[in-house]
């Protein structure tokens, strides 16, 4: 496994991450699957207190409880369920930062989060306050360090020239290339760590049928599926194009079973040459953000 420093702090992630949110019910498959992504080499997991309302950070704190000290923990948080729970609501605020983290740490069996990031976030937010929220658990000890989980360019700005982050997770694939716009290069050049969700982009870029996935057609994405089938190794090629923009640290990828893990793996260790990896960029032309720029 490959590992890349996480912005500019001195943690090292694996190049590719478990993102614990595909998670199922059954706790034993859980944790074969998780201590199998870590006896391969993974060592950064990812969830939120948002997912299954707190069951997954659960499933995970059980699952790491044996190598908790050797692995990178994160976790997420900002959306808070109503009372009656059919629903969330967006809360940033400083109050209810420092004491929900307190119940993530419960349910992860832990006694500190590694990488703490902001569920979202707008630009209309009390951005100072949640800054503070963030800097006071880091002084608690309660974690390490914090990032953002953002594709709005504007909330991004602001976080970048305020605050002590270290990641951004945003969504990036051949199918959303939304972030080379202007992202991507802002955050490598204040050392900020991009770790990438939806880079297989649902399945369509490996082999879910085509459909129309955000301003592209089911045409269009079929024409990149055909020319993405004919390389050698189409998971291979997904992942590889993410990874050319040197701000991405890592892609955070779910997993349900041991042979989507062996997939990603078997893909991850495959090269993919430059000009195949140019031919799929020119395919279809990039999107860009239309609202919060």
């Amino acid at each position: 496994m490959e590992y890349h420093t996480l912005g500019h702090s001195p943690i090292q992630i694996s190049r590719i991450s478990f993102g614990c949110m595909s998670l199922g019910k059954d706790q034993s498959v859980n944790s074969q699957l998780i201590k199998q992504a870590f006896d391969q080499g993974i060592n950064y997991f990812d969830t939120a207190d948002l997912y299954d309302k707190g069951w997954n950070e659960k499933t995970v704190g059980i699952a790491i409880k044996d190598f908790r000290k050797e692995i990178v923990l994160a976790t997420k948080v900002g959306n808070q369920w109503k009372p009656d729970g059919s629903g969330w609501v967006w809360n940033p605020t400083k109050s209810y930062i420092l004491k929900t983290v307190d119940a993530s740490l419960q349910r992860l069996q832990t006694d500190y989060i590694d990488l703490y990031q902001l569920h979202g976030g707008t630009i209309d937010d009390p951005i100072d306050e949640t800054i503070e929220a963030f800097e006071r658990l880091i002084e608690q000890g309660k974690i390490r360090y914090y990032g953002i989980s953002s594709i709005r360019p504007n909330t991004i700005r602001e976080y970048v020239s305020r605050s002590n982050i270290v990641s951004v997770m945003m969504q990036y694939s051949l199918l959303d290339r939304r972030p080379e716009e202007s992202c991507l290069d802002l955050l490598q050049q204040h050392q900020i760590s991009v770790l990438t969700r939806g880079t297989i982009a649902k399945g369509l870029l490996l082999d879910k049928p085509a459909t129309a996935y955000l301003g592209y057609s089911r045409e269009e994405v079929e024409r990149l599926q055909l020319v993405l089938q004919a390389t050698e190794n189409p998971t291979a090629a997904a992942l590889q194009y993410v990874f050319r923009h040197p701000a991405v640290a890592s892609a955070v990828v779910g997993m349900r079973n041991l042979q989507q893990l062996e997939d990603l793996l078997t893909g991850f260790q495959q090269q993919v040459t430059v000009p195949v990896l140019r031919e799929l960029a020119e395919i279809l032309l990039p999107l860009r953000y239309e609202v919060h720029r």
